[in-house]
């Protein structure tokens, strides 16, 4: 499934896929992406991604509502902190 999400007057594209035995779900934003618990945020450090992990969500809108519990060091410098929430840290992805 894949989902428009409008923060602000920008729009992120939310992609939603069901596999076996969990969602793969990420949110994708102009400066970077949120994703779910499946991604491996080393890959994302090793690729300069501006990054941000979440877990045990199982759609587009828990992403929004959920703590992120990891960044990568480019999501780093630009504001983006543990602790924040999906919605806060696709704000600063803009």
């Amino acid at each position: 499934m894949i989902q428009k999400i409008k923060i602000g007057n920008n729009v992120a594209l939310g992609v939603n896929l069901e596999l076996q035995n969990a969602n793969l779900i990420v949110i994708r934003a102009k400066k970077g992406y949120i994703m779910c618990g499946y991604l491996n945020m080393e890959t994302a450090n090793n690729l300069g991604d501006v990054a941000a992990k979440v877990k045990d969500v199982k759609n587009v809108d828990e992403i929004l509502k959920a703590k992120v519990v990891e960044v990568s060091e480019k999501a780093k410098e630009i504001g983006i902190k543990e602790g924040m929430t999906g919605k806060e840290t696709l704000e600063k992805m803009f």
